[in-house]
């Protein structure tokens, strides 16, 4: 093989991490250790040891997911990002969970370059990130663009100062506006960095002209797991999960003539201690910020009746009917819809320290009361439960409070029946609900209804954290079942 004509490289990518610092004992074997960043740290350093092109990339999503995150505001993840050096990364929604300005602040601590090319200051037409990177390695250049989803400006709209200038411009056109600007015979290998989901990369893929040369698109937001990539319209699509307990790995050989992979391999490796020795240097770090949250943080709130469990975000579960129940005594409320994705772990108790509680519950959100018609309520549940909901970006599945029983028929696409303590929503009527004020911000998308539609929002509460851990404090041995509130025929 002509070795200046052809190279091999390896990529290494992660997506979604969201804070998951730490490994955890699995059952499988006695002193059997998976995923955290030690490991990962461990496999990463072994890989550009034994190898000679190396590039590890990371696809949006560091931030969010963990105590240690949170209480530092991802001040402690970019630190612990600067340590393991990614090559690239690009955005992803959550890393806008602490504001614009915050992201600013965390870019600037980054010693690694993010990229991004779809976020943009409208009026003045500017890129709020560099939109692209050109890497040379080994003689080889190859160019990363950097795509984020329409989530990220549902979140930015939360800032009234700064919301308004920014937005998302069509992902497809700007890859074509920077691959014809910049894509020059000399770019040998050109990746898309996204945070898109799984299945809008496949369509992203198809849209893109074959003479823009994208060869691969690495993507996050879906925590999609695969046997083997993807590969739509030439361009082969991956992506590695969710959190620390797998890393993607591409071993490619890329042609210098044609500007294109000629031959390549695709793993998704277990992060586990068969996989690679831990890092040392990377384990303290971790351990100085682990060791100041836990002082703070590991006192008892309070107890279950027994482990409440949350398994899948599209489907009515005991924790979240529990938390939906708790937001219900806040005022006098027909129903409390609770954004499903709102509750970040899978399970509960049946001991509840306050960790435990913000964990599970990261996003401390205002929750806001509205009076609505029954018209306007049985249009909110017709959107929430309808199938386009699902798949949409920017649907959400609800948790809801009790006494509600909502039917929905998915062969005729319809709400078949809607009642409250039995009745049935009466479409004069007029009715008590509660969101919190990310939805109503984006209700059009999350509710299918406008803001004038639901009124003027009332304030219950400026701190859905404070009213769990109050409640959770005045009562013990707390349960709570699947009863059924929403019903797919």
């Amino acid at each position: 093989m002509n070795t200046e004509r052809f190279k091999k490289f390896t990529i290494l990518h992660s997506n979604d991490m969201h804070g998951d610092f730490l490994a955890e004992a699995s059952g499988i074997a006695e002193g059997h250790v998976i995923g955290g960043m030690s490991l990962l740290s461990g496999y990463i350093n072994k890989v550009r040891q034994e190898e000679k092109n190396v590039l590890f990339v990371i696809s949006g999503d560091m931030l969010q997911g963990s105590m240690i995150d949170t209480e530092y505001k991802g001040l402690s993840t970019m630190e612990i990002m600067n340590y393991l050096a990614p090559d690239v990364v690009t955005l992803g929604n959550h890393e806008l969970d602490y504001g614009l300005p915050h992201l600013l602040f965390l870019e600037k601590m980054a010693n690694f370059p993010i990229v991004n090319a779809n976020l943009y200051i409208k009026k003045y037409n500017k890129r709020l990130m560099n939109p692209y990177l050109i890497l040379n390695v080994d003689g080889f250049d190859i160019m990363f663009i950097g795509i984020v989803t329409e989530e990220a400006l549902r979140t930015l709209k939360l800032d009234r100062s700064i919301g308004t200038f920014v937005s998302l411009e069509d992902a497809a056109a700007e890859i074509g506006k920077i691959c014809n600007a910049y894509k020059n015979e000399d770019i040998d290998l050109t990746v898309i960095l996204t945070h898109i989901g799984f299945e809008e990369d496949k369509k992203l893929a198809a849209m893109l002209d074959p003479e823009l040369g994208v060869d691969m698109i690495i993507g996050g937001h879906s925590h999609t797991f695969l046997e083997q990539p993807a590969e739509v319209n030439n361009i082969l699509i991956a992506q590695a999960g969710v959190g620390t307990d797998q890393i993607g790995r591409f071993d490619i050989i890329v042609d210098d003539d044609t500007n294109s992979i000629v031959e390549w391999k695709w793993q998704l490796l277990p992060v586990d201690n068969n996989l690679a020795e831990p890092d040392p240097n990377i384990e303290a770090l971790i351990a100085t910020f682990k060791e100041e949250v836990d002082r703070k943080y590991n006192r008892l709130v309070g107890r279950l009746a027994r482990k409440l469990t949350h398994p899948r975000r599209e489907e009515e579960t005991e924790l979240g009917n529990l938390i939906a129940d708790i937001f219900a005594q806040c005022d006098v409320l027909d129903i409390v819809l609770l954004a499903s994705g709102a509750i970040r772990g899978s399970e509960l108790g049946p001991l509840v320290t306050l960790s435990d509680l913000k964990q599970v519950f990261p996003y401390d959100n205002t929750l806001y009361k509205f009076r609505v018609s029954g018209a306007d309520l049985t249009k909110i549940f017709t959107h929430i439960m309808s199938p386009e909901n699902k798949i949409s970006d920017g649907g959400e599945y609800f948790q809801v409070s009790k006494g509600i029983q909502a039917v929905y028929n998915n062969v005729e696409q319809r709400l078949e029946s809607l009642m409250i303590n039995g009745e049935s929503v009466e479409e004069d009527r007029e009715y008590t609900i509660s969101i919190d004020n990310y939805r109503y911000e984006n209700c059009l998308t999350k509710l299918g209804v406008t803001h004038e539609e639901l009124g003027n929002p009332k304030v219950i509460s400026k701190s859905g954290q404070d009213v769990l851990e109050e409640y959770f404090g005045r009562h013990q041995n707390l349960n709570s079942h699947i009863e059924g509130r929403l019903i797919y025929k």
